[in-house]
């Protein structure tokens, strides 16, 4: 395919040259966004592997956005379609007294130093309902109205998720770079 027009009209076609240049274009970046939802590689090969069957079969792009951009919406909602069969995302709603109080926390440099990949792992390891709106917050620029809106919960428990979710990080840097220290 030349360019992304002839890729989408492939698509809507139903060609397979299409298909599998759509897919050996975006399935990394692809994979890596179900990851971050997911926090489990073999859960976000299934989610990814889903995502795709979804646009094979209804290619409803209306070129309103990016290619790139509708394919990652999609791969969102299949991710967080998933969480929610699984009730991980039940986890989400939280009362407040439930929260231990999270003191803030620093991080000198904040991520510097630390390669992507590492981060991304260290996502992966938050409690479910931190990381998905951790990712919704940082990743799509959701509001926490929107996010709320969007799994069922109260904007308050978004914002304490949200906070939850960068302590957890922070710490986790810091332990990380005392580790690293150590080594050295």
């Amino acid at each position: 395919m030349e360019n992304e027009i002839e890729l989408i009209k492939g698509c809507r076609a139903g060609k397979d040259s299409a298909r599998k240049e759509l897919y050996t274009l975006f399935s990394k970046q692809m994979l890596a966004i179900c990851y971050r939802y997911t926090g489990d590689m073999d859960a976000a090969h299934d989610v990814l592997h889903d995502g795709f069957i979804k646009i094979f079969t209804n290619f409803s792009f209306r070129g309103e956005s990016s290619l790139s951009t509708w394919i990652t919406r999609v791969m969102v909602t299949q991710s967080l379609d998933y969480l929610r069969r699984k009730k991980r995302v039940s986890q989400l709603v939280i009362h407040e007294d439930q929260l231990p109080d999270i003191p803030d926390i620093s991080v000198s440099g904040g991520g510097e130093g630390i390669s992507e990949e590492q981060l991304m792992a260290f996502v992966a390891e938050l409690p479910d309902g931190c990381r998905t709106v951790f990712n919704l917050y940082v990743f799509e620029e959701k509001s926490h109205k929107e996010i709320a809106k969007m799994l069922h919960i109260k904007e308050h428990s978004s914002t304490s998720q949200l906070h939850r979710a960068k302590y957890l990080l922070a710490k986790r840097i810091k332990e990380y770079r005392k580790y690293e220290e150590r080594k050295r």
